[in-house]
């Protein structure tokens, strides 16, 4: 089967190393990761962030560009070349984080 990329949305807790802002309770990271298929680029994306030294606690898929576009989401051109990159690459991209604060803002 093809490599495809799969958009995931990684929700992250603290750890000791993981650079997030002081104060932050952890983060949602946007991913771009190429595999073979949804499981295997959400298994890639959790062991890449693990090294990173974060701590992955939730894995949302939004599928492929192609089930993405059929949903009606607008995807730019920015985030077509990431995707693009992860493909090429055979790679995990953090795309966007967002830290959580325990106020619950952004």
């Amino acid at each position: 089967m093809a490599e495809q990329v799969y958009t995931l949305l990684v929700q992250v807790g603290r750890s000791k190393e993981d650079g997030l802002p002081k104060g932050a309770s952890g983060a949602a990271l946007l991913c771009y990761a190429s595999g073979a298929d949804e499981g295997e680029a959400v298994r890639e994306t959790v062991a890449i962030l693990k090294q990173a030294e974060m701590s992955p606690l939730d894995v949302t898929g939004y599928g492929t560009l192609a089930e993405r576009e059929a949903e009606g989401h607008e995807i730019g051109a920015e985030d077509r070349k990431l995707m693009q990159r992860a493909l090429d690459e055979n790679a995990v991209i953090v795309a966007q984080m967002e830290p959580v604060f325990d106020d619950g803002t952004a």
